[in-house]
């Protein structure tokens, strides 16, 4: 550090300021991600415990609160690197390592069962689920700025996370245990998992004008929609995720086909 006391005036002239490295974060939109944390840090020692419609619940929360953050920090104008760095993390946590954790203890550990080499593929499938959840959080860091906003390359973690735990949901409201659904729910994790890092188009609804007039019927399909999770919450929230899930194939196939008709009339 030089001693500014010793310098003459002109090497004070050509020595360079230093640096306020005491740098603040802003703390708003970081406590909403710091809740979406906590909650998914929750979700795991639920699952732990058993306690998997907690968990589940927990997930949801977090998927709330990581809905927040942003919002609350663009409209406070309070967005930071810092923010993104930590709320990328903070998914990772609560969408990428939670959901499979909770799925591995509510229904895949019960796969050794079967067998040693079907307890190997249980946690495996619990693995595939978290890598595919940080690197879908890898890529789509690396894509800010330069992918089109109105759609995801890949599944949302966050969707995916509402899919799986969605299940643990569904099925203990209806008194299922994890062991009778083992093999679906292998199945439903690895395919969540490799979702996330497919390059299926997903709807990112961030393209929607909240102030632009819409038709009454809109008005009624919110209301309806409010109405049915009210009397089935985890039936309608696992329905919705779950056909987001499948509306990513189903648009591509959909994409294929009218590509294909086109190449044949022009041919």
């Amino acid at each position: 550090m030089p001693d500014y006391r010793a310098m003459s005036d002109s090497q004070k002239e050509h020595t360079p300021p230093r640096k306020n490295t005491h740098k603040g974060i802003f703390l708003l939109p970081n406590l909403f991600t710091t809740g979406a944390l906590f909650a998914g840090f929750y979700a795991i020692i639920a699952g732990m415990k058993g306690q998997f419609e907690t968990a589940a619940i927990a997930v949801f929360l977090a998927m709330l609160l990581d809905g927040l953050d942003g919002r609350v920090a663009r409209m406070t104008n309070t967005q930071s690197d810092f923010g993104a760095e930590y709320d990328s993390l903070s998914d990772m946590a609560s969408f990428g390592l939670a959901p499979a954790l909770v799925l591995y203890q509510w229904s895949l550990v019960h796969l050794v069962e079967l067998g040693p080499l079907w307890g190997k593929l249980g946690w495996l499938a619990a693995f595939i689920y978290t890598a595919s959840g940080a690197l879908r959080l890898a890529r789509f860091n690396t894509q800010i700025g330069t992918a089109d906003k109105r759609y995801f390359q890949g599944l949302p973690s966050p969707a995916a996370a509402a899919v799986t735990v969605g299940a643990v949901w569904l099925c203990e409201t209806y008194n299922i245990s994890g062991q009778e659904v083992m093999l679906p729910a292998m199945i439903l994790t690895v395919c969540a998992g490799l979702l996330m890092v497919s390059r299926f188009s997903y709807y990112s609804f961030k393209d929607l004008d909240f102030k632009k007039r819409v038709p009454f019927i809109a008005v009624l399909v919110i209301v309806l929609i409010f109405v049915l999770l009210s009397i089935e919450t985890p039936t309608v929230l696992f329905g919705i995720f779950f056909l987001y899930m499948i509306s990513g194939p189903i648009l591509a196939l959909f994409r294929g086909i009218r590509k294909r008709r086109k190449l044949a009339q022009n041919g």
